[in-house]
């Protein structure tokens, strides 16, 4: 009879070793099978009948869809939000947005803790690629430009209390306005959270049956959601070291000081484009009284990070005001942030590089500090990634939908960007076409990890140079 304990304890803890085992030799696969388990799991919890306020069996492709939707931060729909679904189907998607908004890598790293009891060298170096994806690739690391490895434990510490700390404020903040609104103390409490935990994590989804029409010219409520994305797009090792700066006097690093400055300028930049294009047409921001226009234009700049809110019909816009939008988009926002698209840090490095070349420069050089080449070479391969995913989505899509090419590139950046604006071309799209756009949201979400996994699996050993030959480039 005593036996039986023991033999139970030996099963645990074989199961435990083959845990510990596959997060140590293969932390960036272990996060890829996390993510993708949590999003099958939300599809399936989705598909129950209790999930929907019509206590309805919701299709398949549209569980799955916003399973995806949630757990990649992205907001893009293809059901009302607001009514299709119960308390419990909310709670769910409430979930699954909080652990998308975590992370692959720190989720995978705070699981990995959770079954191993420890990170080995090589779990750290994969938690820490949140900070810096160089981490896993060959050659040195300035400690300095990123979270040292002994302070992994900080940052995991971090991303928890900045989860928490920040949503409760925002909270509290749109709790007040939701009740002058005339909700009732409930509905305002779980609506206020909703909207706080949807901002921070950069997702957009809007519990508000009304969607953001009625607030539409509101500064409170919008500077509040726009605090919220604005702070979720800088990226958890940004507000660690912010955090430390706080604490003490720390110098702040490169990668803190472009991601700061190239964030600020895209939104500035995005404002003065969106208000110049918009502010005579009578479907958007020419509707709207000539203080409320810059506000909404930058609110929508501001949006394009990642955040996915609107206040005006994105259907109705200009052209050009579509291509700038999907420009930013593409962009996204910071490293290791709920933010999506290439990040801003890839986009000042490949302008610093360009700006370096048309000066003669030899190297790549910003805040007198000087970028190395493998940085620029991850840089390039990320926005040819990034191209490539939605090159090939958008013509799945158009193939199988016959969509107009300008409808279906915006909302395909904005999946790949894990942004959620949307012409209107989501909710009509055949059931195939929501699938191709679900792919193009896991790999906009997964797709650096899985760049950087390969990456690191490229480097090997070679003792040879081969002979050096320039092409004709340009």
């Amino acid at each position: 009879m005593r036996a039986r304990p023991a033999d139970r304890g030996t099963v645990f803890q074989r199961i435990r070793d083959i845990g510990d085992f596959f997060v140590s030799s293969s932390p960036a696969r272990f996060a890829l099978v996390i993510f993708t388990s949590l999003v099958l799991v939300l599809t399936a919890v989705l598909s129950l009948p209790i999930a929907t306020a019509e206590r309805n069996v919701t299709p398949l492709a549209d569980a799955f869809f916003t399973a995806m939707s949630a757990i990649c931060v992205t907001g893009l729909t293809t059901v009302d939000m607001a009514t299709h679904w119960s308390t419990f189907g909310n709670v769910a998607i409430l979930i699954g947005i909080e652990v998308g908004g975590i992370g692959v890598l720190t989720l995978a790293s705070i699981l990995g803790l959770v079954v191993s009891r420890r990170l080995g060298l090589r779990a750290k170096l994969i938690a820490a690629s949140d900070s810096n994806p160089l981490r896993i690739h060959s050659g040195p690391v300035a400690e300095g430009q990123a979270i040292r490895l002994g302070e992994i434990g900080g940052l995991l510490a971090t991303v928890a209390v900045s989860v928490l700390a920040i949503e409760a404020v925002l909270t509290i903040l749109i709790a007040p306005r939701l009740l002058m609104n005339g909700d009732d103390p409930w509905t305002a409490t779980w609506q206020a959270f909703y909207f706080a935990t949807s901002a921070f994590t950069n997702t957009g989804f809007v519990p508000h049956v009304e969607g953001m029409t009625p607030f539409a010219t509101d500064p409170w409520m919008l500077a509040v959601i726009s605090l919220g994305v604005f702070v979720g797009s800088l990226g958890f090792p940004v507000i660690f070291a912010l955090t430390k700066g706080w604490r003490g006097k720390h110098r702040m690093s490169l990668h803190v000081k472009l991601t700061l400055a190239t964030t600020t300028i895209l939104i500035v930049l995005g404002a003065i484009a969106i208000y110049a294009l918009e502010w005579n047409n009578s479907q958007t921001l020419g509707a709207q009284d000539p203080v409320a226009q810059p506000m909404t234009a930058t609110f929508l700049s501001i949006m394009t990070r990642s955040g996915g809110f609107s206040t005006v019909d994105i259907g109705q816009m200009h052209d050009s005001s579509l291509l700038v939008i999907d420009m930013l988009m593409f962009v996204g926002g910071g490293s290791a942030s709920t933010a999506g698209g290439i990040k801003v840090t890839t986009l000042a490095v490949l302008f610093l590089a360009a700006l370096a070349e048309a000066k003669g420069d030899n190297d790549i050089q910003v805040f007198k500090r000087r970028i190395p080449p493998d940085v620029l070479r991850v840089s390039v391969s990320v926005v040819l990634w990034g191209a490539t995913i939605v090159a090939v989505s958008t013509i799945a899509i158009l193939q199988v939908s016959k969509l107009p090419l300008d409808r279906v590139l915006f909302d395909v950046i904005s999946a790949f960007g894990t942004c959620g604006l949307s012409t209107g071309v989501t909710e009509s799209l055949p059931d195939a076409g929501k699938y191709i756009l679900a792919a193009t949201m896991w790999a906009g979400r997964v797709g650096t990890v899985t760049l950087a996994a390969a990456l690191a699996a490229s480097q090997r050993r070679q003792l040879f140079v081969r002979a050096e030959e320039r092409p004709i480039v340009g």
